[in-house]
C-alpha cells in the first residue's frame, strides 16, 4: 500500500511538471512571438511531455530565442511619425517599407564606401582605422584569436588606450574560448575597457545561454566604420604560416565607409555595450562633422537577433527573394534555410531568375556540410545555380536585381536567421550593388558547378536529423 501512495504521489508530481512545463512554454511562446523551427517546437513539447524534471531546466536556459520586449519594439515603430505617407511620396522599395514597419532605422547617407578586394587591404583599412582614432575606439566580434594578428590587435588596443583613447572591446561569451582564449585581464590593466557578451559561465538568465553575438564590427571617434564577416584572427585575413597548425588564409569579406551610417553603427554598439555590461546605455558622441549632400547614397542598418521584436533580416530575405525581377545572388560560408527562404529562392528559380548561390567546397564546420545537401539539391531542380570555390570561403552577402545588396556577418543558415545577434548593412543604390555583386562574381571563376545526386533512404534520414543537429547547435 505505501508503494502504491509513493507511486501515486510520484505520478501526480510528473503530471504537474509536465502541465507546468507545458504552460510555461506555451505561455512563453504566446507573449515574446517566439517562433520556432517545426522540429524544435516538436522537440521541446515532446520532451516537456515525457521528461519535465531534464527539459524544462534545459528550456529555461536555452529554450527562449527572443529577449525584446513588445512595448519596446512597438515605441521603437513611432506609428505616429508619418513614415508609411513618405514611404508612398518617395516610392520606396517594399524593402524599406518592411524595415520602416519594423522598427529599423531609417536609411542614413554615408561616405568613402571603401569594399575590401582581399584580406591584405581589409588588414591594412583596420589597422589605419585603430592607429589614426583620437578619441574613442569601440570593437564588437564574435572570436579574438590567440594567434599572431589577434596579438597584434590586441596589443595596438593597449597602446591606444595608453595614450588616452578610450578603448571598448566586447567579445562573444562563447567566441572567446573558440579563439584560443584572449588574457582580458592583460587588456584592462592596459585600460582597455573588455567585456563578454554573456557568458554562458556566468549568466544564466532564461534564454540568453544559447544566443551568441554573432555582429562584427569597429567604430573609430563615433564616424567611421568597418565591418562585414571577419573575425579578430588571423585565416580570416592572411592566414599564419608559422602557426602550430598552420592557419591559410580564407576568402572573406568587409568594407568601411563614414558619415551618418556610421553614426548609427555606433548607436548599435552602445546598446550591445549596456546589454553586455548591464550598464545604463550613454550614447558616444561623434568626433567627426558630417556633411550630408544633396543626392547622397543611403544605405541601411539592419540588425537581427533575439534584441529584435521581429526575425528582420529574414522578413527581408523572404520579401526581397519574391520581388526580385531578374536575379539573386548570395554567398555564404553555410547553406541550411528554413523551409520559407529555400521555397522563395526555388520558386524564384522556377520564374526564370537567375539564382546563383556560391559556398565553399568544404567549409570549417562538417555538420554544416552534411546539412545543406537537401536544400541544395532542391534548389538545383528548380534551376537554382551552385558554385563551390575551391578555398574556404566565409563571406556573407546577398544580392536582388540591381537594386539591393545585403552585407554583413549573417550565414545562411538557420543559427543565424533565428537565434543569433547579426549585423547587415542593406546598400540600394546602383554602384555599391554593383560593387558587392562584382566581388561576388569573381568567386565563381574556378568554382565547381554542384551536382546533387539523389540520396538512399539511410542518408536522407540521416541528413533529416543532422539539419535538426545543426539548428539546436
Amino acid at each position: 500500500m505505501l508503494e502504491n501512495l509513493i507511486d501515486n504521489r510520484l505520478i501526480t508530481l510528473h503530471g504537474l511538471m509536465v502541465f507546468a512545463g507545458l504552460a510555461i512554454y506555451v505561455i512563453g511562446s504566446r507573449t515574446r512571438r517566439q517562433r520556432r523551427h517545426p522540429s524544435a517546437a516538436v522537440a521541446w513539447v515532446v520532451s516537456l511531455a515525457l521528461a519535465p524534471e531534464f527539459a524544462l531546466p534545459l528550456y529555461l536556459l536555452f529554450g527562449n530565442r527572443k529577449v525584446a520586449r513588445r512595448e519596446t519594439a512597438l515605441h521603437s515603430h513611432k506609428p505616429g511619425d508619418g513614415s508609411a505617407a513618405q514611404v508612398a511620396k518617395d516610392g520606396r522599395t517594399a524593402l524599406h517599407q518592411l524595415a520602416d514597419a519594423m522598427g529599423l532605422p531609417p536609411a542614413s547617407p554615408y561616405q568613402d564606401l571603401v569594399i575590401h578586394d582581399d584580406g591584405e587591404q581589409a588588414l591594412d583599412s583596420l589597422r589605419r582605422l585603430l592607429r589614426q582614432a583620437r578619441h574613442t575606439l569601440d570593437l564588437c566580434t564574435f572570436l579574438v584569436g590567440n594567434d599572431v594578428l589577434g596579438r597584434e590587435i590586441t596589443e595596438l588596443l593597449m597602446q591606444r588606450a595608453r595614450e588616452g583613447v578610450r578603448v571598448r572591446l566586447l567579445v562573444d561569451g562563447v567566441g572567446i574560448y573558440l579563439g584560443g582564449r584572449i588574457d582580458l585581464r592583460r587588456l584592462r590593466a592596459a585600460g582597455v575597457e573588455a567585456e563578454l557578451f554573456v557568458s554562458p559561465l556566468r549568466s544564466m538568465l532564461p534564454g540568453r545561454t544559447n544566443l551568441r553575438n554573432h555582429r562584427k564590427l569597429v567604430v573609430a571617434d563615433g564616424c567611421r566604420s568597418w565591418t562585414g564577416g571577419r573575425n579578430l584572427a588571423a585565416e580570416y585575413f592572411v592566414g599564419d604560416a608559422a602557426h602550430l597548425l598552420p592557419k591559410p588564409p580564407w576568402i572573406d569579406l568587409s568594407f568601411e565607409f563614414t558619415g551618418a551610417l556610421a553614426q548609427q553603427t555606433q548607436q548599435r554598439f552602445d546598446r550591445d555595450w549596456a546589454f553586455a555590461t548591464g550598464r545604463t546605455r550613454v550614447d558616444t558622441p561623434s568626433h567627426c562633422p558630417v556633411v550630408v549632400e544633396a543626392g547622397s547614397a543611403t544605405a541601411r542598418l539592419v540588425a537581427s537577433g533575439p534584441d529584435q521584436l521581429d526575425d528582420t533580416l529574414h522578413v527581408l530575405l523572404v520579401s526581397s527573394c519574391f520581388s526580385a525581377r531578374r536575379r539573386i545572388l548570395a554567398v555564404s560560408p553555410y547553406f541550411v534555410p528554413d523551409p520559407v527562404l529555400l521555397m522563395a529562392l526555388t520558386l524564384a528559380a522556377r520564374r526564370g531568375l537567375d539564382v546563383d548561390l556560391v559556398l565553399p567546397h568544404r567549409s570549417n564546420h562538417r555538420l554544416a556540410d552534411w546539412a545543406r545537401h537537401a536544400a541544395l539539391r532542391e534548389l538545383t531542380m528548380a534551376g537554382g545555380r551552385v558554385w563551390l570555390a575551391p578555398d574556404m570561403v566565409h563571406a556573407k552577402a546577398v544580392v536582388i536585381d540591381d537594386d539591393l545588396a545585403l552585407v554583413g556577418s549573417a550565414n545562411l543558415d538557420e543559427r543565424s536567421l533565428f537565434l543569433n545577434y547579426e549585423l547587415m548593412i542593406a546598400f540600394h543604390d546602383a554602384a555599391p550593388v554593383a560593387g558587392f555583386a562584382r566581388w561576388i562574381d569573381r568567386l565563381r571563376v574556378g568554382a565547381e558547378r554542384y551536382r546533387g545526386d539523389q540520396p538512399g533512404l539511410l542518408r536522407e534520414m540521416m541528413e533529416g536529423l543532422i539539419r535538426w543537429l545543426a539548428f539546436q547547435l
